[in-house]
């Protein structure tokens, strides 16, 4: 006898969910390519060159931090510089411990993540426009509290005191340290955002009371992201002493004009995508090295161009390319079919 099925009890196959594997692997197998081909430049060009390369490298990775922040949580901070100015200032308490600055920099960003969670709570005690004025405010506190450290150079900064003499193995090794934080910021954004808490970071960011009501876990998802981009910031900061010797002013390593670089440079890359940060921080870092010994004209020019992708491709240089060519390194869509 042949099992006939009942009439109304036929089972519903649901759409499968695909990731573009093939793209991420091609993606992957190209970055981890060019990673390798920057890790061998000091033993190919200049010092100098490298040199410059390191700036690039702590805005590639600040700008990752903000974009993760703001174009996936949803959450408009102006107040990252707390934590790039606490990793700097903790890679001279863990150096004075003993602590070689470069495995500080990894000892530094766990540290300012612990610190950032509880100052979390704080923050999101307020939304919108409050929330970026409070993060700024919590930086300015940060900075008042630093500054009362006599051993941290109080308000005139101060040096590192154990670095590498040799200025060329000095340079090539600040050059590798600028390259692991710059590679973890990117990929390990794109590994969040490939995984189950991206899937929800993106709803949050769209709407979190919606996101909310369908199960999402509203406030764990923006307080992992936001120690998360504490850390990414802490180690840049780390990056920016190393490089510096130091600390030449604490008014300075906790400017707000860290946060606003990082909103230019999201702003110009595109907002919302992993590769966005990476094509504003490099616009950036171009426009910096050629106009910036041009008086007021450099901030014309960044200004100009700052209006111009606002207003004739707001989704920025990547963003813009993306959606005309569908085209991604670092794909984190989900396609539902059969």
């Amino acid at each position: 006898m042949t099992a006939q099925t009942v009439p109304g009890t036929e089972a519903t196959a649901l759409p499968a969910v695909h990731r573009s594997r093939r793209a991420t692997v091609l993606g992957l197998t190209g970055t981890a390519a060019v990673l390798l081909a920057m890790a061998a430049l000091p033993y190919l060009v200049d010092s100098g060159v490298t040199g410059q390369l390191v700036k690039l490298c702590y805005l590639v990775a600040l700008a990752s931090m903000w974009n993760l922040l703001t174009g996936y949580a949803g959450m408009m901070s102006m107040g990252q510089q707390a934590f790039i100015g606490l990793g700097a200032y903790l890679l001279f308490v863990v150096n004075d411990h003993g602590v070689n600055v470069y495995a500080g920099t990894l000892v530094v960003s766990a540290l300012v993540a612990l610190l950032a969670w509880p100052l979390s709570y704080l923050a999101f005690r307020l939304r919108g426009g409050y929330f970026a004025v409070g993060t700024w405010v919590i930086a300015e506190v940060v900075r008042l509290i630093v500054v009362r450290f006599d051993s941290l150079g109080a308000a005139s900064g101060r040096s590192l005191s154990d670095v590498t003499a040799d200025p060329v193995l000095r340079r090539a090794f600040t050059y590798w340290l600028a390259l692991a934080v710059m590679a973890a910021a990117v990929l390990g954004t794109y590994a969040m955002l490939r995984s189950r808490l991206g899937l929800g970071l993106q709803a949050i960011r769209d709407d979190d009371t919606a996101a909310g009501s369908l199960g999402v876990d509203v406030t764990r998802g923006k307080r992992t992201v936001y120690i998360a981009a504490a850390a990414g910031c802490a180690a840049a900061g780390a990056v920016i002493c190393v490089n510096s010797l130091g600390v030449a002013s604490p008014t300075q390593i906790f400017g707000v004009q860290y946060s606003a670089l990082m909103v230019f440079m999201v702003i110009i890359g595109g907002i919302g995508t992993v590769e966005g940060p990476v094509i504003g921080a490099l616009a950036y870092f171009l426009l910096d090295k050629y106009f910036a010994q041009s008086g007021v004209w450099y901030l014309v020019v960044v200004g100009a161009v700052a209006i111009a992708v606002s207003l004739y491709l707001p989704r920025g240089l990547w963003g813009t390319f993306a959606q005309r060519t569908g085209w991604a390194v670092f794909p984190v869509r989900h396609t539902v079919g059969r």
